[in-house]
């Protein structure tokens, strides 16, 4: 495992240079173990497991993975910023995974708030989760949670549910210079995030966007909140949709959005 995160080491770029790098055989969660531990950190952490044992997705899904067939990793990252200012990170990064597959000739694209699509199907998933440890309230740590599909048995298929999909033409590249360049894309976009928050990434995200003009509903643990045609996002992430009231701008939360017939 040492040499592993050494080799990754060796194709850090830029802002990544200063990322402490971790890999483990296998772990519960990448993201619990780094928020244990986020209050002793002294620089940016990325923490990879082979094998996650109780990986998490959003309002508490499990994440599946079987070893080698998905990369499931978490960054710690400090920002400059106030817990508040935090809002459109998951988007931020999405944009940032985006861009690194398309760099390794994967196209996906985006859907509000944090999935990874390809082929319609989620290919990663993001969850974040923020902690101020100390009494400057200008500043927090985010610990960004990624698992990416590589490759999928039919059976670990069913046991998801939905549609999912797969890159099995990234199995046969260097995991470890894969994982740099995914590395570096999230440096980057961390950076700056901090200097120039959401309002940096909005034009690049609806560029993304997978559901543009078609009908979709938002929902909060099943209840649908609003119904409408897909726009897009605004400078502060909040997923717009116009609604036979007219143009209505929702925060995310833990609600989900769904696509309809029309």
């Amino acid at each position: 495992m040492k040499n592993h995160a050494h080799r990754i080491a060796g194709f850090r770029l830029g802002p990544a240079q200063q990322v402490h790098i971790k890999v483990v055989d296998e772990t519960g969660s990448t993201n619990a173990d780094l928020l244990a531990g986020v209050a002793s950190l002294q620089s940016p952490v990325l923490l990879i497991a082979e094998r996650q044992t109780a990986g998490r997705g959003r309002a508490g899904r499990t994440w599946l993975s079987a070893p080698g067939a998905s990369l499931t990793f978490s960054l710690a990252w400090k920002f400059a910023l106030p817990l508040h200012s935090m809002v459109g990170l998951p988007l931020a990064v999405g944009v940032a995974l985006a861009e690194a597959l398309a760099e390794l000739g994967v196209e996906v694209q985006l859907k509000w708030p944090n999935d990874v699509l390809h082929e319609g199907g989620k290919l990663a998933g993001i969850l974040i989760e923020t902690a101020s440890v100390d009494a400057d309230t200008q500043s927090c740590w985010a610990v960004i949670g990624i698992g990416i599909n590589l490759m999928l048995d039919p059976e670990m298929a069913a046991q998801i549910g939905r549609p999912v999909a797969h890159v099995p033409q990234l199995t046969g590249r260097d995991r470890d210079e894969l994982m740099a360049t995914l590395l570096n894309s999230l440096a980057r976009a961390a950076v700056l995030f901090e200097q120039e928050g959401f309002d940096a990434f909005a034009e690049r995200w609806n560029g993304l966007h997978a559901y543009t003009g078609q009908p979709v509903s938002i929902l909060d643990q099943g209840r649908v909140l609003h119904e409408g045609a897909a726009v897009g996002v605004d400078r502060s992430g909040r997923f717009l949709l116009d609604t036979s009231a007219g143009r209505t701008a929702v925060m995310a939360g833990d609600v989900s959005l769904r696509t309809r017939e029309a």
